[in-house]
């Protein structure tokens, strides 16, 4: 018996040894996963300062012109039948431009004509510094525009 119980205890002592070891191993791999974990939170946290820093335009304000109130503000609150009307009147407007003459024969040149009639005089007045040196130029594909719509209406009918 004496032999066979030190067996015995020897294989308990392995096994409680091969246990520590295990718990050992496991508290090791733990331990760097949090430190990694700690590294990679520091980096991305690192990463996103530096995105933010780049999306930072605060610098830009100063260059910019003070925002002024619109002219014409709408307090009004959508509902269901303010929506309705404002469909109804939108789906009307639509349909007036449709019929319009001017825009069934060249849209781009009619839609051009009302920004042009609906737009601030003082930048329309920068459009035209702009647009000065091209001036030719528009006149030149104004033809060609024309003379290709006119070719398409032919066709057309």
């Amino acid at each position: 018996m004496t032999g066979s119980s030190k067996k015995h205890e020897l294989k308990s002592k392995e096994k409680l040894e091969k246990k520590l070891s295990f718990y050992t191993k496991v508290k090791d791999t733990v331990a760097s996963l949090n430190a990694k974990k700690t590294i990679s939170k520091k980096k991305n946290q690192s990463r996103r300062q530096k995105k933010l820093k780049a999306y930072d335009l605060s610098a830009l304000s100063e260059f910019l012109p003070e925002p002024t109130e619109p002219e014409h503000k709408t307090d009004a609150k959508l509902n269901c039948k303010s929506r309705q009307a404002l469909v109804l009147r939108e789906s009307a407007h639509l349909k007036a431009v449709l019929n319009n003459p001017q825009f069934q024969l060249d849209p781009f040149a009619a839609i051009h004509q009302h920004l042009l009639a609906t737009q601030p005089p003082a930048a329309a007045k920068k459009d035209d510094d702009a647009k000065h040196g091209k001036d030719s130029k528009d006149k030149k594909r104004m033809r060609k525009k024309k003379s290709t719509s006119s070719s398409s209406q032919a066709m057309d009918i």
